[in-house]
């Protein structure tokens, strides 16, 4: 039987924190790490390859927390792309919408992590930013790698805590000093458990308070994969959903181990796209579930809202039609206008760019705990969550569209 490459997530006394391959190649341990997480029990993510059938045995050995099969995963493409308005100046209606731009805070002090397809780090948007770039498609995850191919992640990274660009705001938190950039995704937008696993547990380590994610399963190429090995179709789409609920909980364990490992000195929170599957523009009723990760236990899901006929960032908003519905939060994710690889702007529309837009809200709200002396693992998402507000969505709108509501920055 061929054998798979199988990610393990593996408590034992070993260093907190420790992410190890087949060839013990180790990442270095968290930066600010303090007496909380000293105390925290050794956490090993290891990448091994197996022969199916010793899963069982291996699931028995108690030190074991989560084991699951590297599956491909794939980006979560923008449903739209459209030229920026050259002609406009100040806070983009995203930014608004959030009210980042009346908010005291800014990021500085919050480390932010964004894993896609890498950053243009030449771009404008992230002059003064500290870059800690690592490729994750690569087996030896190249520690000078990052740079960006396809446009997505510079897009993201730009909405989280880009600084000014040709007259307009695109960042929400643009005091972001030092942002962790994991490359997860290759230029053609796809990539792997095993390479997402492995970047998170190194964002964890590297000090990360908010990771933006905008990505997913990709469930019909496993099962393409799968019939490609030579299983019939019932086989194929059988062993495909085992996989996907093994990598379900493999997620949430490591999510479980980003907000425990800093203790409640540097907790880290988990924001993840909700996906853009559903076509309510077609029908009112073919709404989907939000999409793995995001629906792991421990990840902030992300639905998208956008303007309304009054075109006003404070009154109106609507579901996007393309959002997946069951979401914990909402941003603004249509028509978004942020970094452009490259250079310039370009204007977007996805969850992926309403999941840029939580993650830079996440980030003012450590930002004033830290500076009130209140953080800790639960005030920080509860203040994230307790900041949502239905009051600019439209009358009527489905709870279950837009979660708790669109969040909104400290005032």
């Amino acid at each position: 039987m061929k054998k798979d490459r199988f990610i393990v997530l593996r408590q034992d006394g070993g260093r907190p924190g420790e992410v190890r391959t087949e060839a013990d190649s180790a990442l270095p341990p968290r930066l600010d790490a303090g007496p909380e997480a000293a105390a925290t029990p050794g956490m090993t993510l290891e990448v091994q390859t197996l022969d199916p059938r010793e899963l069982p045995d291996l699931l028995q050995d108690r030190t074991v927390r989560a084991a699951a099969p590297s599956i491909p995963m794939r980006l979560i493409r923008p449903v739209s792309r459209s030229e920026a308005d050259a002609s406009a100046t100040g806070p983009t209606w995203g930014v608004q919408a959030v009210r980042a731009d009346t908010s005291p805070q800014n990021g500085k002090g919050v480390t932010v992590a964004v894993l896609d397809t890498g950053i243009d780090p030449e771009h404008p948007a992230f002059e003064g930013v500290t870059l800690v770039r690592r490729d994750f498609t690569l087996a030896d995850g190249d520690a000078d790698g990052g740079v960006d191919a396809q446009g997505h992640g510079t897009h993201c990274a730009g909405t989280v805590f880009g600084r000014e660009v040709a007259g307009q705001r695109i960042g929400v938190a643009p005091g972001v000093e030092r942002a962790l950039i994991g490359r997860v995704l290759g230029a053609d937008g796809s990539g792997s458990s095993e390479g997402i696993a492995r970047a998170l547990a190194w964002a964890v380590q590297q000090g990360a308070h908010v990771v933006s994610m905008s990505l997913g399963m990709d469930f019909p190429g496993l099962v393409a994969e799968l019939i490609r090995r030579g299983l019939p179709a019932e086989l194929a789409t059988s062993q495909a959903l085992l996989d996907y609920r093994a990598n379900l909980n493999l997620f949430g364990a490591l999510a479980a181990y980003a907000r425990s490992y800093g203790g409640d000195a540097t907790p880290t929170l988990l924001v993840a796209a909700a996906g853009n599957e559903s076509r309510r523009q077609q029908n009112p009723d073919w709404e989907v579930g939000v999409a793995p990760p995001a629906t792991s236990d421990g990840f902030i899901s992300v639905a998208a809202v956008g303007l309304g006929a009054r075109k006003t960032p404070d009154q109106g908003l609507t579901v996007a039609p393309f959002s997946n519905t069951g979401a914990t939060l909402s941003g603004p994710g249509v028509d978004v206008t942020s970094a452009r690889m490259g250079g310039g702007l370009v204007a977007y529309s996805g969850t992926s760019m309403a999941t840029p837009h939580v993650a830079g809200v996440a980030a003012l709200w450590f930002q004033a705990l830290i500076d009130s002396g209140d953080l800790t693992r639960n005030t920080v998402e509860t203040a994230l969550k307790g900041s949502a507000t239905r009051t600019p969505l439209i009358g009527g709108v489905d709870r279950l569209d837009v979660g708790l509501g669109l969040v909104q920055a400290p005032q």
